[in-house]
């Protein structure tokens, strides 16, 4: 009898410790600024998807298919990053170039004509967020045609793991977008999804391909936002290029952003095209809700400590993400 009252305690207390998991997991909206988001580091390196696919048709209705519970089942807590200079951490430029301050102001209007279709185009999954999480929910309110293009699926983002293989990776990443996407509030009834599936890492030698892979989903008027093509890491340039020569060849609009640029030395500043840059407004709960966003990049959050690889998470990117604006080039 005894025994047996033991064991029924033990399980009260682990149903009663996974309720107050999901239900830290729901109240996360609350606590974002103080928790890190996934990012992906500049010079990381990617392995190879094993599939070696490129350039598969995979328009998708999205879903979010989220299950914290089984997606984060594997994921240790772990310490973030320390800032040794301070909360807003070294200089860089985005927290130090003087010209940011005289960034000139781009209204809505002036950046998507009325009846225009906004397509972003995103290296990785969750590029969509760092780089323009903000303006998609300005877009969204403006009853815009959205379209999504996923050029890969994130796989390689964990070499080396068996925590985190590539099988697993492209199967959780797609539905992080989704749920990230669900967070933005933005209308997954009417968005369309494009996935590329063409490998991490590995973009610049399929640059040409890829183009004509983006110029095949895009049509005259369409404006088109993607990572800055001198942004610093391979994948995000050669996505850049290729927009460029894609949006050049169909006749739509590109406008870039830059992610990883912003967290060079504040020295390197100048090599910014300032004279392009354009300021959208954010207000506190835009930047909050895409902070919330971020978050639901599960596999982003943590490494593989076994392997001694770090989590695709910069403290300092957290940082930059609390901003009141995000920066273009037009």
């Amino acid at each position: 009898m005894t025994h047996c009252f033991r064991e029924q305690a033990r399980s009260h207390s682990w149903i009663v410790r996974r309720q107050a998991n999901r239900r830290l997991l729901c109240g996360i909206a609350s606590k974002v600024v103080q928790t890190p988001m996934p990012v992906y580091a500049p010079n990381a390196s990617h392995s190879t998807h094993p599939s070696g696919a490129w350039g598969e048709d995979k328009s998708v209705v999205p879903s979010t298919g989220y299950d914290p519970v089984s997606t984060d089942k594997d994921v240790t807590p772990m310490k973030p990053a320390s800032l040794s200079e301070g909360r807003r951490g070294p200089a860089q430029i985005w927290n130090s170039a003087p010209q940011l301050a005289q960034t000139p102001i781009i209204s809505l209007n002036t950046l998507v004509p009325r009846g225009a279709r906004v397509v972003v185009i995103a290296p990785h999954p969750g590029d969509e967020v760092l780089a323009c999480g903000g303006l998609l929910q300005l877009l969204s309110t403006q009853e815009h045609p959205l379209q999504l293009i996923s050029i890969t699926d994130g796989s390689a983002s964990h070499p080396g793991s068996q925590v985190w293989p590539a099988s697993r990776l492209s199967v959780v990443r797609p539905q992080e977008s989704a749920e990230a996407l669900r967070r933005l509030g933005m209308p997954l009834h009417s968005l369309k999804w494009i996935r590329g599936g063409f490998c991490d890492d590995a973009l610049a030698a399929r640059e040409q391909p890829i183009s004509q892979f983006i110029a095949r989903y895009l049509q005259p008027g369409d404006v088109v936002f993607t990572t800055w093509r001198n942004d610093g890491n391979d994948d995000h340039d050669a996505v850049g290029r290729a927009s460029a020569k894609a949006c050049s060849l169909v006749g739509a609009q590109l406008y870039e952003l830059p992610v990883w640029a912003w967290h060079w030395p504040a020295r390197e500043s100048a090599v910014m095209p300032w004279q392009r840059a354009r300021k959208v407004r954010l207000d506190t709960w835009t930047v909050a809700r895409k902070l919330h966003a971020a978050h639901a990049y599960a596999s982003q959050l943590v490494g593989d400590p076994q392997i001694g690889l770090p989590p695709m998470l910069a403290q300092i990117l957290l940082e930059r993400m609390r901003e009141p604006y995000e920066i273009l080039f037009t």
